[in-house]
């Protein structure tokens, strides 16, 4: 495979991989840019497809009344968000109180080369889930890739959801 112009490789120095190595000024991420990128609206089923076809996401919720930003993963069922996390973590405290929280849940796929892809967001609600059964298939169906152990599962229903598609500016749809 070969490597795209103006990328460098670099040689991880834990692992070994090789990856694209980061520009080291902005005047030379700005001479490696692709051309401009145009964006396309989604409608609310496309933004719902994509997002169920990626696992992984961002969730947005207030943390002593600033905003404050987790990677998690997730799972979307029927139309909510469905993510874990542990009973310390802000977000679930949120998530407890009587109507639960307003959130905001981003994903994307975004080629960190060529500036393409797509990005996805949901506003909702989140809330806890207690009930029994829902906990256990969804703890069955959702597991986590961090520590410590995720032992709440928490649902965001979806009342808003947007998204954008990034295209070659050149390319015309």
């Amino acid at each position: 495979m070969s490597t795209p112009p103006g990328v460098r490789l670099e040689q991880h120095h834990e692992t070994g991989d090789t990856m694209p190595s980061p520009a080291t000024s902005p005047a030379e991420s700005l001479t490696t840019a692709p051309s401009p990128r145009r964006t396309l609206k989604l409608t609310e089923r496309e933004s719902l497809d994509l997002l169920r076809s990626v696992t992984l996401g961002r969730v947005v919720f207030t943390q002593h009344a600033l905003p404050a930003i987790r990677p998690v993963n997730h799972i979307v069922d029927e139309e909510a968000v469905i993510i874990r996390s542990h009973l310390g973590a802000a977000i679930v405290s949120h998530s407890a109180v009587r109507g639960g929280a307003v959130v905001a849940y981003e994903a994307e796929d975004l080629d960190p080369v060529e500036h393409v892809g797509w990005s996805v967001i949901v506003t909702g609600t989140a809330r806890l889930v207690t009930e029994p059964a829902a906990v256990t298939r969804y703890r069955k169906l959702l597991r986590p890739w961090v520590e410590p152990e995720m032992d709440q599962v928490i649902s965001i229903q979806i009342e808003m959801i947007s998204g954008i598609r990034l295209v070659d500016g050149r390319r015309q749809d």
